[in-house]
């Protein structure tokens, strides 16, 4: 087993899809597919970018080394989950496109 590798358990898994699903319903509020995905994607973002301020705070003598590397690991982290779901996603596109009609 890769030691970089994300095990998602069901438990946490449904805590993910309460947390998603506690906001108010409706289009206006985004509930669907898309719309959650749109949400995960910009939350992966905004890590990112909260990592590379602080890395800049760092490099320019400032910031604390601890919160730097908090900062990178989640980001990492992140940016690991998006990849394995966007890979979860194709696996899944293939699959359906290889079944008989």
């Amino acid at each position: 087993m890769n030691p970089l590798s994300i095990t998602v358990t069901p438990s946490q898994a449904a805590d993910a899809y309460r947390a998603t699903s506690d906001a108010p319903s409706g289009a206006a509020s985004g509930g669907d597919f898309g719309s959650t995905l749109s949400r995960a994607i910009s939350g992966v973002i905004d890590t990112n970018h909260a990592a590379e301020d602080q890395a800049m705070q760092a490099i320019a003598g400032g910031g604390n080394l601890t919160d730097v590397v908090t900062a990178v690991s989640k980001a990492q982290l992140a940016l690991q989950t998006a990849t394995t779901i966007r890979d979860r996603m194709v696996q899944a596109y293939q699959q359906i496109m290889q079944m008989p009609i």
